[in-house]
């Protein structure tokens, strides 16, 4: 008979101190489950049997050799038959095991989300079982038709103080939602399972590859869906979902001058990558213009028709200002590319800030104060010239974090001085 060793593989075991069944012996008593099954200890005079656990279960067969069963049970109650295999090294640099450490920060997340109200966490959790586990159909569960499924019940021992590389399910998928489950401050929480029963740690090691190596949804169709939700979300998703609402309204809205230009899974023909429009706009709702219109509560919203209002104004007057390298593909044009959109973000904020005292510049005065940068930049043709030693060509511009700077600074730098200062200075020569 095989068991899992310490150290999660697998290892011959004696014959003694187990039951006829292969099942490791229990102490007395015949305690009560609370997971929705019951807890059972079948026992002679001299070798008593440890506690089962019975839970209604499904049996699907997906084929001659694969058998899945699907129950559901209090997510708290797991740890007490099941284990997680973290991905570790002997000294001989072999691999052992199969899981990822756990992320705090994923488990703080999905823990917040649970002690809010009404949670719900649709996604099942996969369990590999060893030998030790079996299934019993009901007594009318003959197969019929569909004659894949019958229903029955699941028996998992369960023995008190049992070593965690000894119990007898190993953790396949889902160790973050079941650590979240176990770490939050409800009484209860059902979950689905879905199991297989087999003694190979390299199955389930495979099978835990198939099942997180699958393409997650694209970014950007859910940045589209955020707009339209109102449940609790992680705060990554959460901080971006009023920025994607804005997104959202400035692609759509007929009046807007980026109307159908932001590509989105649903709007296949832009030409301006969402998430560079989702940064311009989180770059001035941190410390822009668009955070003027935030709310009190230290949240991202605040009032959309103002915000609105102000990227209107501006993009129409960049629209005009830099007509020849507008509405035209990324490569033809740095100004729709990326790192386009988020630097002249950056002086957006800046035109807003000079007019500070004066309220929100209209497109006219948008317009004006970009008029003096068309002679500097070069979206299209030409070299950029970032000063002594630093020229690049139009199309060399780069959409990561040191081009965007360097494209930003310059664009400010020339504004100070080709606008602010010399407005300044006009001020005060008129005194």
């Amino acid at each position: 008979m095989k068991s899992r060793s310490r150290n999660g593989s697998l290892s011959k075991e004696s014959g003694a101190g187990r039951s006829s069944n292969g099942t490791a012996r229990q102490g007395r008593g015949i305690p009560r489950g609370k997971n929705g099954g019951e807890l059972q200890r079948s026992a002679t005079a001299r070798e008593p049997r440890p506690r089962e656990l019975r839970l209604p279960a499904i049996e699907v067969r997906q084929g001659p050799k694969r058998t899945l069963y699907s129950f559901a049970i209090d997510g708290k109650t797991l740890s007490e038959f099941t284990t997680v295999s973290r991905v570790r090294r002997r000294d001989t640099s072999a691999i052992e095991g199969y899981q990822r450490p756990e992320v705090l920060s994923h488990i703080a997340e999905i823990r917040d989300y649970l002690e809010a109200n009404d949670p719900m966490i649709p996604n099942a959790v996969v369990v590999a079982f060893d030998r030790r586990v079996r299934f019993e159909p009901a007594s009318s569960a003959g197969r019929g038709k569909p004659n894949y499924s019958r229903v029955g019940s699941l028996i998992i021992p369960v023995q008190d103080g049992l070593d965690e590389a000894d119990r007898p399910g190993w953790v396949v998928d889902g160790q973050q939602r079941i650590a979240a489950i176990r770490a939050a401050r409800i009484e209860s929480f059902p979950i689905c399972v879905v199991a297989f029963i087999t003694d190979d740690e390299q199955e389930q090691r495979e099978q835990f590859i198939l099942v997180n190596s699958t393409k997650p949804l694209p970014k950007g169709l859910i940045y589209e869906l955020l707009p339209s939700t109102k449940a609790k979300l992680p705060s990554l998703l959460d901080g971006r979902r009023f920025p994607a609402l804005l997104l959202d309204r400035l692609n759509h809205d007929p009046e807007s001058p980026l109307c159908g230009l932001i590509r989105t899974p649903t709007v296949g023909t832009g030409l301006i990558k969402d998430n560079s429009v989702l940064k311009m706009i989180e770059n001035s709702l941190t410390d822009g213009v668009l955070y003027r219109f935030r709310g009190d509560d230290g949240s991202m919203q605040g009032d959309p028709v103002s915000m609105l209002h102000v990227l209107h104004a501006f993009w129409r007057a960049t629209s005009r200002v830099f007509k020849d390298a507008w509405a035209i593909s990324p490569r033809r044009s740095r100004l729709m590319h990326g790192a386009g959109i988020v630097s002249i973000g950056f002086v957006m904020d800046a035109i807003a800030d000079r007019y500070r005292r004066a309220g929100i510049p209209d497109v006219e005065r948008f317009q004006e104060d970009l008029e003096p940068l068309r002679d500097v930049c070069r979206w299209t043709d030409g070299y950029w010239d970032f000063g002594p030693g630093i020229q690049r060509k139009w199309n060399e511009i780069q959409n990561t974090p040191r081009d965007i700077q360097m494209l930003a600074n310059y664009l400010l730098v020339q504004y100070k001085s080709r606008v602010w200062n010399r407005a300044t200075d006009r001020g005060k020569a008129g005194n």
